[in-house]
């Protein structure tokens, strides 16, 4: 069944397994999600729903964004993000998704924005080698070295790796366990890292590539 939601990473920390394994996990705040937009087949040709999360003050909003909520008649929120669910047909304006559609044992993909890392050289953003460190190489140590073809054809390639900005990119990390899930506190704990600082949006789907 597709189910998600959207969630506010808190930070990394740690479980005990009933085997008594440690188990790490990341900790995210999701929801609660409203519904704040139904598409339909008859009117879009597809069945989807849009989820708000976290509040905002009515002055934080832009006039047409207010005026989106005001004719669903539901409470202001910062994040809109669309969502096609298996039981979005089933769904209805004004409805509240929380951190227990998920379950424990269930197999998700989360996206977030990664770190930035500002600007950075082809050793740190793309794994070069470096030069040789002794036999006339001088201050050029971590420089990509001979970047052009032979004669033929006579210029860089399209496409050659370049220093330049890193990190603060879309990334979905796939097929991360619930480990844990807090519906009383809205809190999903989910196996390994995922993207984005503590603080970051992030995108909890069900698994696309669900391994067996």
């Amino acid at each position: 069944m597709e189910k998600g939601i959207i969630g506010r990473k808190i930070g990394m920390t740690q479980l005990f397994a009933e085997n008594g394994s440690v188990v790490p996990v990341t900790v995210v705040e999701v929801g609660p999600c409203v519904v704040c937009q139904k598409k339909t087949v008859e009117n879009d040709g597809y069945d989807a729903v849009q989820l708000g999360f976290d509040d905002v003050r009515e002055k934080l909003v832009t006039k047409p964004r207010k005026g989106h909520f005001d004719k669903a008649q539901v409470a202001y929120k910062r994040v809109l993000r669309e969502f096609k669910l298996d039981n979005s047909a089933e769904l209805n304006i004004g409805d509240i998704i929380k951190a227990d559609v998920f379950a424990d044992g269930d197999v998700v993909d989360v996206t977030g924005i990664s770190k930035g890392k500002g600007y950075q050289g082809t050793v740190k953003r793309l794994g070069f080698h470096r030069q040789p460190t002794s036999h006339g190489t001088s201050g050029y140590h971590r420089h990509q070295g001979s970047m052009g073809a032979n004669s033929d054809p006579s210029r860089v390639m399209k496409g050659k790796g370049m220093p330049g900005h890193m990190g603060s990119v879309q990334v979905t990390v796939q097929n991360l366990n619930v480990v844990k899930v807090d519906a009383e506190n809205n809190l999903i704990a989910v196996k390994g890292a995922v993207p984005g600082p503590n603080g970051g949006l992030l995108v909890i789907k069900s698994a696309v590539k669900k391994r067996a």
